[in-house]
């Protein structure tokens, strides 16, 4: 099963990139440990589906032209072939038999948060999203959090273009437009992260492509995932639930760091905690849920 893996991960490879773009055909691999079992399970779904596609389509459209009437062709007199019928039976069973196993462990994988050694709590609301950071290798992090919204450059583009195809316009020399934050999301590379999950209001979804994953944000619920980063770099991602009428204006930007560029910054931001402390307090249940 791994060599024909390493097979489909091969043939797939250059339809993905590390960045959505225009006509791609195919999800991104990610950055993250985990987000490569989501993109070899896309994979191993769409060969499937094309190896099944193939054969029976191929087999219709030779019964269509080489056995049509018009060329002499007489219909057998046979009802039904008890064979062939559980091989066609079995096979299809056994494929999805198999899809189910794998699926399952890669949900199995995502669910376990266990080891973790960072807990960050985001809360969705409108049309924003807090970030909190709970803890660090082992040591609680006090007043460490922000909001982070759309950039006043992204917010005053959008009125402006209104209408027009979103990649027509450039911010700052990129397509950006409307992925872009006041105050980025940091953190640290090679270093696993447990994201814990809610919502102040109505139901948002955190969703960066390049982590391998979404997860709702529920009011009054939380929900938590994982993600070991891998590669340093600017990541986007946007609220993938709809949320109301600015619900296209709620974008995500993780600026992924070295461990040691990270320690830096968490330093510095402890050090201004309280100069910058008067933002909303979270939920008292849900900072419980995340300390936990």
């Amino acid at each position: 099963m791994v060599a024909a893996g390493g097979v489909l991960l091969a043939l797939g490879a250059g339809a993905a990139q590390a960045d959505p773009r225009p006509w791609q055909l195919n999800m991104p691999q990610g950055v993250t440990t985990w987000s490569g079992e989501a993109y070899f399970l896309n994979q191993v779904g769409l060969w499937v589906c094309t190896v099944i596609g193939v054969l029976v389509f191929g087999a219709m459209f030779i019964a269509m032209f080489r056995f049509r009437k018009s060329r002499g062709a007489v219909a057998e007199k046979w009802a039904h072939n008890t064979t062939v019928e559980v091989i066609w039976t079995t096979i299809p069973v056994i494929i999805l038999a198999t899809l189910a196993w794998m699926s399952t462990g890669g949900l199995v994988t995502f669910a376990d948060t266990t080891g973790s050694q960072m807990t960050v709590k985001v809360t969705g609301y409108q049309w924003k999203w807090r970030y909190d950071y709970v803890d660090y290798q082992g040591k609680a992090i006090q007043n460490v959090g922000f909001v982070s919204k759309l950039d006043a450059q992204s917010d005053k583009t959008r009125q402006l273009h209104s209408g027009m195809d979103p990649y027509a316009v450039q911010v700052d020399g990129e397509h950006t437009y409307l992925l872009n934050v006041d105050r980025q999301l940091v953190l640290p590379t090679n270093t696993k992260i447990r994201f814990v999950i809610t919502a102040g209001d109505v139901i948002h979804s955190w969703w960066v492509p390049d982590f391998g994953w979404k997860m709702d944000a529920i009011p009054g619920i939380v929900n938590s995932a994982w993600a070991n980063i891998v590669k340093p770099g600017v990541y986007r991602g946007q609220c993938a639930e709809l949320c109301g009428q600015d619900h296209g204006f709620m974008p995500i930007v993780v600026k992924a760091v070295s461990p040691a560029e990270f320690q830096t910054w968490l330093a510095t931001q402890e050090k201004a905690a309280p100069a910058t402390a008067a933002a909303p307090a979270a939920p008292p249940t849900a900072l419980a849920v995340a300390r936990q």
